[in-house]
């Protein structure tokens, strides 16, 4: 004589969705995530890519979204987010950029409890400082490639880009050389002429904060220079692909995240154990990482002992570039609260359950 069922209705309110500069697509996923779990969206992109989500909203007319679905809104975030966070009806947050952002927004919900109708979910990803470890057994050529690709395409405008990589003095020894010609070897310039492999960074901001790290360690005795060092926004804000070599595993560069063409080596004398230890202390960050080895112990070893730092952990491949629909992304500890964009997870974070 009972019966049991539970639903999974929408959220009581709507959704602030947040969306970064430099993903374009996953601005579509920000805002209809929370859609298609029958919530309301209020979609905000990033000052600097309106124009690419102002085309996105068209493409979701022209599809047959109704009025009122999704809602787009363009502007200054400190301007926007000031009345979107303390109305009465805002049931959640998704989000997706930097560290200090987020953490503002948080602090604005949590000083406005008291105002709303529920407890908004608060969903983010936000930033990194990503790794590269190589173990004395790991593939040469894979490791190179690894670390080109991973810190440079883009211009490193990612949050999942190599940033940071341990490298034992003999693998570096063979690789330097190959590592140097290959960087050397890149384009910068158009995007539209697609010889080119980076372009200039996102605005004169980002330019400033990048220039600051590279003159930062071209004045310091703990680091030098060994790739790139240059920039010019005379036409554009390009900065060339840069290389640090440090003999500090805690120089600046190797704990901040920067979000540009940089990229730190820290040659590595402590004994595996203790570089895995090293490299999950070093950063409040716990986005991506990649370990290089063809030791299966030295990876079970590696996969325990990091068992933190990335959630997003890759074994002998970059630390970039999450194939959408095969690996859910996201991280924890400073980058986010890892609630997995492109899982079902996520989804179910947009719903309130009813048991009946």
């Amino acid at each position: 004589g009972m019966k049991n069922s539970t639903e999974y209705r929408a959220l009581e309110g709507f959704v602030f969705a947040v969306t970064p500069f430099n993903f374009t697509s996953i601005a579509a996923n920000l805002c209809c995530a929370p859609a298609l779990l029958g919530n309301v969206s209020l979609f905000k992109p990033a000052s600097t890519c309106v124009y690419s989500g102002y085309f996105l909203m068209k493409l979701f007319k022209e599809a047959g979204l109704p009025d009122g679905v999704i809602n787009f809104i363009s502007g200054s975030g400190s301007q926007i987010g000031k009345q979107v966070l303390q109305h009465r009806n805002l049931a959640g947050i998704h989000f997706t950029g930097s560290t200090s952002v987020f953490q503002t927004m948080w602090s604005t919900v949590g000083n406005n409890i008291k105002n709303y109708k529920s407890y908004p979910r608060i969903v983010g990803e936000t930033g990194g400082k990503d790794f590269i470890l190589a173990h004395k057994s790991s593939n040469r050529d894979g490791l190179r490639i690894a670390m080109v690709r991973g810190a440079f395409e883009y211009q490193g405008q990612k949050c999942s880009a190599a940033s940071r990589c341990y490298i034992p003095h003999k693998v570096w020894n063979d690789i330097e050389q190959d590592y140097l010609k290959d960087v050397y070897s890149i384009k910068m310039g158009d995007v539209m002429d697609f010889r080119n492999f980076m372009n200039a960074v996102i605005d004169e901001t980002s330019f400033n904060n990048i220039v600051s790290y590279i003159e930062y360690a071209k004045e310091s005795e703990d680091a030098q220079i060994i790739t790139g060092g240059n920039y010019d926004k005379s036409k554009g804000y390009f900065i060339e692909p840069t290389t640090i070599l440090t003999t500090d595993p805690h120089f600046r560069s190797m704990e901040e995240e920067i979000f540009g063409p940089v990229l730190t080596i820290y040659l590595y004398n402590e004994s595996w154990e203790e570089v895995c230890k090293l490299v999950d202390s070093t950063s409040p960050y716990a986005l991506t990482g990649a370990i290089f080895s063809e030791d299966n112990e030295a990876l079970e070893t590696g996969k325990k002992l990091l068992t933190h730092s990335a959630g997003n952990f890759y074994i002998n491949d970059k630390p970039t570039g999450a194939v959408v629909g095969q690996q859910p992304f996201g991280g924890s500890r400073a980058s986010g609260t890892n609630d997995k964009a492109g899982s079902p997870a996520n989804l179910l974070r947009w719903t309130s359950q009813r048991t009946v």
